[in-house]
């Protein structure tokens, strides 16, 4: 293959000399001419390009083979065994750099980010649309302020409906929770309304932790100390949420996955015993006030029980809560209504608060009889 780039050849004028190349020291009058596949390999990439094009890296992907929804490959093969982090120092690499190239268009420093982002970014665990979608969040007030929290900012950069969920979680809570009972108790239900106030106080407490716990997160944890236990580090590793989307160039486990319904179950129940300790000692305080004032009902109403009640809406939580919760995050609302309406964050909110209230108001159900079949709620006869 000759490059003709500076060589020109020459037609001898001394007749008897052969006709040899020439070399031309000078600069050519007309451009080179260079062979297509040539120029391919040694065409430069220009650095003043009017638009910077970050590499073309996928942001999240499911953990195995074939992506989800298209929104990226695997991540790092096929994701049954694999540790965290199965893609590789070259996607690191990848990343840091388009990451670092977004900071810079915005005249921005790694320095001007939380430490933790920081050093996500240095180490290339987050692709450059998490660092995006990071600067376009601190231009609301709101959102300013929130991302000062790493709760916060984890959740935020995985899901900026988040705060809405929150929202629309306990905003419904207790209107959907009060019908709930009302459905399952009909007749009985004033006789039974120290019940009725028990579940809505301990489901009004509840509800933001079974939006916080199960959200899917952009993990920005530090790595835990060497001398941790191999049970700590393994819990550290699994996601928030067991059905979530990994970040392109990571994988979960399915090992992990199951951990973290676990790991969130057993904080659950300790958010559920506590929240039904607060719930039934303001009904007993309810029901002693009641028979202080009329002294005829002091034997129709009963304290509630508050240990055996704690425990059972503990693990209600911990099994019921967790697994519909999960599901909802992680499946319903980011693997199913977030790829087809992400341009629609009306209609998607819209379709979030429907699917929400629905769970809500089911989960209500379930308690109630749940409460009845292990015997911490007795239905009231009707004695008339």
């Amino acid at each position: 293959m000759a490059i003709a780039a500076g060589f020109e050849p020459i037609t001898a004028a001394v007749s008897g000399a052969a006709s040899l190349p020439k070399l031309h020291l000078h600069r050519p009058s007309t451009p080179p001419t260079i062979s297509f596949r040539t120029a391919l390999i040694f065409s430069p990439i220009s650095s003043r390009s009017p638009r910077r094009r970050t590499p073309a890296m996928p942001l999240f992907s499911s953990g195995g083979g074939g992506g989800i929804n298209g929104m990226g490959n695997s991540g790092g093969g096929s994701g049954g065994d694999d540790d965290v982090g199965g893609g590789g120092g070259h996607d690191d690499k990848n990343n840091k750099k388009a990451a670092v190239l977004v900071l810079a268009e915005m005249g921005r420093s790694l320095e001007s980010v939380p430490k933790d982002l920081a050093a996500a970014i240095e180490s290339g665990k987050i692709p450059a649309a998490i660092v995006e979608k990071y600067l376009e969040l601190e231009k609301s007030a709101v959102f300013r302020w929130l991302l000062q929290f790493g709760g916060f900012r984890e959740r935020l950069l995985a899901d900026d409906l988040f705060l809405a969920k929150v929202a629309m979680e306990c905003g419904v809570g207790i209107f959907t929770k009060t019908a709930a009972e009302y459905e399952r108790r009909r007749e009985n239900f004033f006789k039974e309304l120290d019940f009725v106030i028990a579940d809505v106080v301990m489901a009004i407490i509840a509800d933001f932790m079974l939006v916080w716990l199960p959200a899917p997160t952009v993990s920005l944890r530090p790595p835990l100390a060497v001398s941790a236990g191999a049970i700590a580090k393994f819990f550290h590793s699994c996601p928030e949420n067991a059905f979530q989307v990994a970040l392109a160039g990571t994988s979960f486990s399915f090992l992990q996955r199951i951990g973290a319904i676990v790991r969130n179950g057993s904080k659950l129940f300790a958010v559920g015993t506590t929240s039904s300790l607060v719930g039934t000692l303001v009904t007993n305080a309810i029901i002693n006030a009641r028979k202080a004032v009329d002294s005829s009902s002091a034997g129709e109403v009963e304290d509630v029980p508050v240990l055996s009640t704690s425990v059972a809406y503990g693990v209600y939580m911990a099994i019921s809560s967790n697994l519909r919760y999960q599901v909802v995050a992680g499946v319903v609302e980011q693997r199913i209504l977030e790829p087809m309406l992400h341009k629609h964050k009306l209609l998607l909110s819209a379709l979030c608060f429907a699917v929400r209230t629905g769970n809500t108001f089911l989960g209500s159900l379930l308690w109630v009889d749940y409460a009845r079949w292990v015997g911490v709620q007795k239905v009231q006869e009707d004695h008339e």
